[in-house]
């Protein structure tokens, strides 16, 4: 078993507590700018900041999902979200950049082991960057609009 991990980032002409802030918000936000990728989206308890747990399926391709609940952490620069069903944890961290806002994000899982981890670890972390892509726009364009 190997280590899988994608990584994405975008500039956010916002503040890092706006940023933050938003990303924060599972009761309100992230419905928002979650893409299709994300079903049963819910949230299990809190709603905002630290505490909070969510459940969604990430559907990753036609035939891959993964079932998550999430215990939500949230730091000075950052909101994790550890799957208590996998290894997968995901962590957006925000950093001033320019007059805006970097905005990362890097998920990762201990893959499957032989010739279905190498797999996994050449197209999994593509394909998972696309998801990620499209949601950081999300964010982009509701702070900015």
């Amino acid at each position: 078993m190997g280590q899988v991990s994608a990584t994405s980032s975008i500039d956010i002409a916002a503040t890092s507590e706006q940023v933050l802030a938003a990303l924060s918000d599972y009761q309100t936000v992230r419905p928002e700018v979650l893409p299709a990728n994300y079903r049963d989206y819910r949230v299990e308890s809190g709603g905002t900041g630290a505490g909070t747990v969510v459940h969604w399926i990430l559907q990753a391709t036609e035939n891959r999902s993964r079932d998550v609940l999430a215990d939500i952490t949230v730091g000075a620069d950052s909101v994790i979200e550890t799957d208590r069903n996998s290894t997968l944890v995901t962590v957006y961290r925000v950093r001033p950049a320019g007059s805006g806002t970097r905005l990362e994000t890097t998920t990762s899982w201990k893959g499957a082991g032989g010739i279905g981890g190498f797999f996994e670890r050449t197209f999994a972390p593509k394909g998972l960057a696309r998801i990620q892509d499209e949601l950081l726009g999300n964010v982009k364009r509701r702070l900015e609009s």
